[in-house]
């Protein structure tokens, strides 16, 4: 029986669309074998969503309506397309009775659609930044904004990268299928770079009322799992999934009962998820076991169980938190991590040391407009007894932040900075 449609039928349209905007493309790829149709395709679905759902009510299962609504567009595209009448039967047939046929075995293969879409999304044929724009937009459903901000670069160039992205893929004719030997390993690297962020936009939402939008947590943490046990011998592998899982231990703490965002010091660490640190531990020690020096994925793993294994935050090691940080720096040098390693010094040698690092950083072209720049200055210099210099650049994030959580936090540490002259504590 459908629920009786109200005017908020829209907002349970487009909130639906977002949570199964991946799999319906996924599944509709499958069909008509070209990523850039199945979103136009998907995107029907919406609006066919929008059309009836007012009239008819929002159906009991409206993400399998939108699923089979998007099939049933598959459907007909193909059927039109089909130059023989006895395969327009044959596919016609088999596409409305049964589940799209499987692909031909292989012995490690993966019948995961969404994991076929990341691998289609970072073909060879793209670049390496298209590769990343392209499956965040089909996979995590983010905006051309939100992924912008994810990489700090222009919102305009995200989007030319995505167009050029799908008609590459389509004028290649890229088999949407998940690669094998030595294809795939190529692949992989941009493959977990673009399960970390989609991870991440999950964990401290770019934009929006919330401050966690779980299901791209969870997407990216299942495909997490899925490569580890596809990639037994690939220490990178385990250690994205040791980082996500020490991550996600964290996530029921990060938000109030009012969805406020809860800072790092002031967490409740008895309802981390131990179940969740301890999948972590395990995943981060088989990347260990593996020969090589650690890489990024690893040495980040590796800052989140010093966090872990601090009964309180006042009894983290910094230090070594710090050093991570620097060598992280060495490998993969970035403004954001050079951000980071300044918090953690700061911890461990003091604010005025921290404050040297983040304001080296001042003219970084990368942190302009990334307000947790100013926000970390902000804490610093509350903690340096600067008061007023601190409420204004507590103010200035504010400003710079797309995340209407993130930026009440910075709004109320402003106000309580100006009236109190202390700050609090990152």
């Amino acid at each position: 029986m459908a629920v009786t449609a109200d005017s908020g039928s829209a907002g349970a349209v487009e909130a639906v669309f977002r949570i199964e905007q991946a799999r319906i493309i996924a599944a509709v790829a499958r069909v008509v074998r070209d990523v850039g149709i199945a979103e136009e395709l998907a995107q029907d679905a919406l609006v066919a969503a929008l059309e009836q759902w007012p009239e008819s009510g929002v159906p009991d299962r409206p993400g399998a309506w939108l699923m089979a609504t998007a099939k049933h567009r598959a459907i007909d595209l193909v059927r039109r397309r089909e130059t023989y009448k006895r395969k327009l039967a044959e596919v016609g047939r088999t596409l409305e009775e049964t589940a799209p046929p499987p692909e031909p075995a292989e012995p490690d293969d993966i019948d995961d659609d969404l994991l076929r879409l990341v691998f289609v999304s970072c073909h060879p044929v793209l670049s390496t930044e298209a590769r990343v724009a392209l499956t965040l937009r089909l996979l995590g459903g983010l905006t051309t904004d939100e992924i912008a901000r994810a990489y700090l670069v222009p919102e305009a160039t995200v989007a030319q990268r995505i167009v050029r992205a799908k008609r590459s893929l389509a004028k290649a004719g890229v088999p949407f299928e998940v690669p094998y030997g030595a294809e795939r390993d190529a692949r992989l690297a941009s493959v977990l770079e673009v399960i970390y962020l989609v991870f991440n936009e999950g964990y401290s939402a770019t934009a929006g009322d919330d401050l966690l939008r779980p299901g791209l947590c969870e997407d990216a943490l299942r495909l997490a799992r899925v490569l580890s046990g596809l990639m037994p011998d690939e220490p990178e592998v385990h250690a994205l999934a040791a980082l996500l899982e020490l991550q996600a231990s964290r996530t029921a703490t990060r938000t109030g009962p009012d969805g406020a965002p809860v800072l790092l010091a002031d967490q409740d660490r008895s309802r981390w998820d131990r179940r969740l640190i301890r999948r972590g531990v395990e995943a981060l020690t088989r990347a260990s076991a593996v020969d090589g020096a650690p890489g990024p994925y690893a040495l980040q793993a590796a800052i989140a169980v010093c966090h872990a294994r601090a009964a309180a935050y006042e009894d983290t090691d910094w230090a070594a938190i710090a050093a991570l940080y620097g060598r992280l720096a060495a490998l993969t040098p970035s403004p954001v991590v050079e951000l980071n390693r300044a918090v953690a010094v700061s911890m461990a040698d003091g604010p005025e040391a921290g404050l040297a690092l983040v304001d080296a950083l001042a003219a970084e072209p990368a942190l302009k407009g990334y307000h947790l720049l100013p926000s970390v200055r902000g804490d610093l210099l509350a903690r340096l007894g600067r008061t007023e210099e601190a409420r204004s650049e507590f103010v200035r994030a504010a400003g710079l932040t797309r995340n209407a959580r993130e930026r009440a936090l910075l709004e109320e540490r402003a106000a309580r900075t100006g009236r109190s002259g202390a700050g609090t504590g990152q």
